[in-house]
């Protein structure tokens, strides 16, 4: 299917290749690693304006407008994302186009021209931004459930910052953040699709050899404090109550991710799955129901997502609990399992279809695991797995340590709620 491969320039600046040679299309990407847990107190969201602002403008290209038209002539899909802990720029291509388009986008990454007219301008996009997430019950309960499971450390935070802090930012602080964090030894250039690699390997020796080889600064470890059951409430006046229960989980090297893997696609990887079947087609309960693993460097969380009646938040927290009680008491079947993992094999593989989708899973790799692991060792890592593992797992997993429940809706009856959160 694709060839990938990795290694370093004498900067430190590392470069990842994954040559798919039937690919009709390349994806080319700078990724930094630097994100909203880099930054201290008077910085909040400054990764992500910071990467907004790198569409404005750069010396060989003087505004925004011509930064866009030249993806345009391309017909280059592009975009640009900032995380917690990382910060990337990428576009999209026909193959024949690598390396013009590997030329733009290393001319945002290292060339942007900073304005204050732009700067001024931004504020009031990421201003907008910030209110759209706040018209989304769904983005604003993940929001909630973060800042109660972390409190006022970055992993608590938004990545986007407040209206407060993106209002006080001037254009010396992104030319200081940029100069501090966009360094070599942070940086990773990712190509994957169809490309020829020594003109690949030759224009990247030549686009980023300057690259400044200053020390590269670390974040912050996250302080992982256990609280016990709880419940968290923000009123909004929806017709439908959001909410995410859930509990920490596993950072991205703890080996049992692959099992949390599984776990996950029992509870919510199809409509055949445990929660879809229970909450949806058994007490007609919600439209959507999804679990989610999201690790990270140092910790992760594991939880249920789900909009349902107001009214019925009680009735919902019962049965996911009792889903869980399940996994951490019974064996799981052997059939019911293959299914589960056939099901995510293939998923896995049919996300590995497109240039940027491939680019993805090995930049993340590359970044959080420290290698370019194939899909068909992952396949055999997930047809390894027990239910004996599946139960283990569960075990440790579901626990009443960290048992966390957010809602957003108009009103809740807490004491309700924390009769039914109980995991023993």
């Amino acid at each position: 299917m694709f060839k990938a491969k990795r290694y370093k320039l004498s900067s430190g600046l590392k470069v990842v290749l994954v040559d798919m040679p039937s690919s009709p299309t390349t994806t080319a990407e700078v990724r930094v690693e630097t994100g909203s847990k880099y930054e201290s107190s008077k910085e909040l969201g400054l990764s992500h304006f910071l990467e907004h602002m790198c569409f404005k403008g750069t010396k060989k290209r003087p505004s925004a407008a011509e930064v866009h038209k030249a993806f345009d002539e391309l017909g280059a899909i592009s975009n640009a994302f900032t995380s917690s802990e990382v910060t990337g720029y990428w576009a999209k291509a026909g193959y024949k186009n690598v390396l013009k388009i590997l030329d733009i986008v290393s001319d945002i990454y290292l060339n942007t021209i900073f304005k204050n007219e732009d700067l001024t301008k931004e504020k009031g996009v990421i201003t907008e931004e910030i209110n759209m997430y706040e018209d989304k019950p769904e983005a604003m309960v993940a929001e909630l459930f973060d800042r109660e499971m972390h409190g006022n450390q970055p992993a608590g935070l938004p990545v986007i910052g407040n209206k407060k802090s993106i209002n006080s930012f001037t254009v010396k602080d992104l030319y200081n953040y940029r100069t501090k964090h966009y360094v070599a030894r942070a940086t990773t250039i990712i190509i994957a699709g169809r490309f020829n690699e020594s003109e690949v390997r030759s224009r990247i020796n030549d686009v980023f050899g300057g690259v400044p080889r200053s020390k590269k600064f670390g974040k912050k470890k996250t302080k992982i404090s256990h609280r016990g059951i709880r419940v968290v409430h923000k009123h909004k006046d929806t017709d439908q109550a959001h909410i995410i229960l859930g509990m920490r989980s596993y950072p991205y090297k703890d080996k049992r991710n692959r099992v949390v893997g599984l776990v996950r696609g029992i509870l919510s990887g199809g409509m055949s799955s445990r929660l879809f079947h229970r909450l949806r087609e058994e007490l007609g309960i919600c439209y959507y129901v999804r679990a989610l693993n999201v690790p990270s460097t140092d910790h992760g969380e594991f939880g249920v997502a789900s909009g349902v009646d107001p009214k019925r938040i009680d009735i919902a927290v019962a049965a996911i609990i009792d889903e869980f009680k399940k996994l951490k008491n019974d064996l799981i079947s052997r059939e019911e399992l293959k299914k589960v993992k056939i099901s995510m094999i293939s998923k896995m593989y049919m996300s590995l279809e497109t240039s940027d989708n491939a680019l993805d899973h090995f930049s993340d790799r590359s970044t959080f695991y420290d290698d370019l692991k194939m899909p068909q060792q992952i396949e055999k890592e997930i047809l390894a797995v027990t239910p004996e593992d599946i139960k283990k797992v569960a075990s440790e997993l579901f626990n009443s340590k960290d048992l966390l429940l957010a809602v957003v809706s108009k009103n809740i009856n807490k004491i309700k709620l924390k009769k039914v959160l109980t995991l023993k």
